[in-house]
């Protein structure tokens, strides 16, 4: 197998192929090595070797349904025993772990190689993948472009080519967003459903869930068959659908009612090619025959984001503190960004922070009130095209005022300022879909269905309330001088997202893959720019 073959299959075939002796995992290993060899030194999506694959790899009971296929992991809550899970901290950067974590040895057992780590922003707090500690994950299709986050180098990783699936979790859109960015499939799934622990068995507060990005529909349902279902730690124990996910994929969705949305409070001006991006979705939804209209918002998409950044601002306190106690560390091992934060969520108080769980209440009862007269809610994943490196860094000056205002406990200070506020325009602006998920445990995928620049042959026939205006060696390190070309947008994948009902995991699957038949996007990847 040569360096193009092994980048066309995806990680069914790859293990079909290991099964009948065609290729072997020894065989496979290198070829990822090489490939990451050759980009990873433009993408910086690897940031952690993980030297036992290569005994892994020529065991020769290696088993599981994907045994031999070359996988990577998130450098945040996917745990490999004797290597640091830094978070894209330099607070943990030097911390090995005692023990696998549960989803990790449920990728073990499906036979995949583990053979690094991957980069992610601190405490994988922002939609972009920008962490001082490692510096900034790179998109394929174009490098002086984010691959998002929090799961930004994995999504860079696998749209590359290095592997044809990747770890990944999802917070608050940290599966969907680097998929949006990157082209992929991303399913965060229902709540509970994938594994956290040992070390805890929840982490965002039920906000957070395990899963992976894949380029096929197929290797998604059947990396999530691999790692689903409670465990003994579990605080949300959902258990294993009773139909596997790839049987519910091989049968097409009957006939769907979806509601789509491109409206935002947070984003008043969607730009043109997000709005066009679902247009173009819900075009090819006619054509299968689905039946798709246009709704109001079925929440407060602001509210909802106060809500979930009081709830999330308090997490970050939490892992810095927790990260103080276990290693030591002080003020300069966190960045200005996230001590700031933490400070905010301290100084709302507990009572805030219930008050905003309370208020999910509302949302679950809207969202299922909307599901009650729709299958799903198709919405943009991102509000514009992928950003620049370094557009939404936080300015020299505003850093050393969050830092001098951590250090001296001003959250209100900090409130006033405007230091927060800004941030969170930043930060959740162009990504104002996703936190809905999140909060109300219910799944959601991005779908690559478009590519920025597409133009009007993209934007599918008129659908009912559509608006016209719609048209070998290691692999870790990058230098910071691989900036690429600045092309703004310019032939950028540009996902869209689908929220389904509690449990609606398989039909979401079944879904995309419906739409990965009628408007396939495989033959896109030999497009990227590394």
């Amino acid at each position: 197998m040569n360096l193009d073959e092994y980048r066309a299959f995806d990680a069914t075939e790859l293990a079909r192929l290991v099964v009948e002796k065609e290729v072997t995992p020894v065989e496979l290993l290198t070829l990822a090595r090489r490939r990451a060899a050759d980009v990873n030194p433009a993408l910086n999506a690897i940031v952690i070797d993980i030297d036992e694959a290569d005994a892994q790899a020529a065991d020769p009971g290696l088993s599981g349904p994907f045994a031999g296929v070359p996988f990577l992991i998130k450098d945040l809550a996917q745990d490999y025993q004797g290597y640091p899970t830094s978070c894209g901290s330099r607070s943990l950067s030097k911390l090995p772990v005692a023990e696998h974590a549960h989803v990790t040895r449920r990728f073990l057992d499906a036979g995949l190689v583990i053979f690094g780590k991957t980069n992610t922003p601190e405490f994988g707090a922002k939609g972009i993948t920008e962490p001082t500690l490692f510096g900034p994950a790179r998109n394929p299709w174009n490098p002086g472009h984010t691959p998002g986050g929090s799961s930004g180098g994995s999504g860079a990783a696998v749209a590359a080519g290095i592997v044809p699936a990747a770890g990944a979790n999802d917070g608050g859109g940290s599966i969907r967003i680097p998929s949006a960015c990157n082209g992929l499939v991303g399913l965060k799934p229902s709540r509970g459903l994938s594994p956290f622990g040992p070390a805890r068995g929840e982490q965002t507060f039920g906000m957070s869930v395990q899963g992976v990005v894949a380029r096929t529909v197929r290797d998604a349902a059947g990396l999530y068959d691999a790692i689903v279902g409670p465990t003994p730690s579990s605080v949300y124990p959902t258990p294993r659908p009773s139909t596997p996910f790839t049987s519910q994929i091989a049968t097409p969705p009957s006939k769907l009612r979806i509601g789509f949305s491109t409206e935002s409070a947070l984003a008043p001006s969607v730009h043109p090619e997000a709005r066009a991006a679902v247009e173009h979705a819900a075009g090819i939804l006619v054509d299968l025959g689905h039946i798709v209209e246009e709704v109001a918002p079925p929440y407060d998409d602001a509210a909802l984001s106060r809500d979930f950044l009081t709830i999330w601002f308090a997490h970050l306190a939490a892992e810095v503190d927790s990260a103080r106690r276990r290693t030591g560390a002080g003020d300069d091992d966190f960045e200005a960004d996230t001590l700031a934060a933490a400070e905010l969520g301290r100084s709302a108080g507990v009572v805030a922070a219930f008050n905003a769980f309370e208020r999910v209440n509302h949302y679950v009862k809207s969202l299922s009130a909307f599901h009650d007269t729709y299958d799903y809610l198709l919405t943009p994943t991102l509000a514009k095209p992928p950003l620049q490196i370094g557009e939404i860094a936080t300015p020299s000056l505003m850093r050393s005022a969050s830092r001098i205002m951590a250090k001296v406990h001003g959250g209100s200070i900090v409130t006033r300022t405007g230091v927060i506020d800004g941030l969170v325009e930043q930060n959740l602006g162009w990504v104002p879909y996703t936190q809905v998920a999140n909060l109300t445990g219910r799944p959601a995928i991005n779908v690559p269905l478009y590519w920025t620049g597409a133009g009007s042959e993209a934007s599918g026939p008129n659908v009912t309330g559509a608006g016209s205006e719609a048209s070998g060696p290691s692999v870790t390190g990058a230098g910071s001088e691989a900036s690429g070309p600045s092309v703004t947008g310019a032939g950028l994948p540009l996902g869209v997202q689908f929220v389904g009902g509690l449990g609606s995991d398989g039909g979401l699957l079944a879904l995309a893959a419906q739409l990965e038949q009628a408007a396939p996007w495989a033959h896109r990847y030999t497009g990227v720019a590394v």
